[in-house]
């Protein structure tokens, strides 16, 4: 949906430490590339972030992903063919390649694969295809669902806004659940239910 010309400005700002904001198939979203502490340090400034809540990572595809998890339970794998794309995130044991400044020194992960056109081109115009991501807020306030509360929210703080294309968010948080040695563990129900017998 993205032309060459608006992927390629994506990728130069993202790649000089640049946030941007954008929509997914949830609520919106801000993103920067997970390598850029820089960048990461300014999604904290500009929503007033508590530093000990960690960004997720997300892509367009599962496979960008795996190198940031230590590995996929069998029970992550049944979640992640069922809800992937979709509004789950999952919460798996990080690998080395997970900078702590992401996870705000926790030793899990958080990753999601929206299901979005405009978001899969976004990821597609970097090299990683990867985003450390928050909801597009202030803390405490609620998640901008359209471009104009975007705008409105935190438009003088990103690098960027990209445009929806028409596509709409549902304007229900994704479902998050950790998937651990023990079982999974539900820590947020959202757009999509599950339970600890992964149903």
């Amino acid at each position: 949906m993205l032309s060459n010309e608006e992927q390629q400005k994506i990728k130069s700002i993202l790649e000089n430490d640049g946030v941007i904001a954008f929509i997914t198939d949830t609520v919106w979203g801000l993103g920067c590339l997970p390598e850029s502490k820089k960048a990461v340090k300014k999604i904290y400034d500009i929503k007033h972030r508590d530093s000990k809540k960690p960004l997720i990572l997300m892509s367009h595809d599962i496979y960008p992903l795996i190198k940031y998890v230590d590995n996929i339970p069998k029970s992550a794998q049944i979640l992640i063919k069922k809800h992937f794309p979709g509004g789950l995130t999952l919460v798996l044991k990080k690998s080395n390649e997970t900078p702590d400044y992401l996870t705000s020194n926790l030793d899990t992960v958080g990753i999601r694969v929206p299901d979005n056109e405009v978001f899969a081109d976004i990821c597609k115009s970097i090299p990683t295809q990867v985003l450390a991501t928050t909801s597009a807020n202030l803390s405490s306030q609620p998640p901008a669902l359209t471009y104009d509360e975007a705008v409105k929210y935190i438009g003088s703080e990103v690098d960027y806004i990209v445009k929806p294309y028409g596509l709409t968010s549902k304007g229900i948080s994704s479902t998050v659940a950790g998937v651990f040695d023990d079982g999974v563990k539900i820590f947020r129900q959202g757009d999509v239910f599950i339970n600890d017998t992964n149903e």
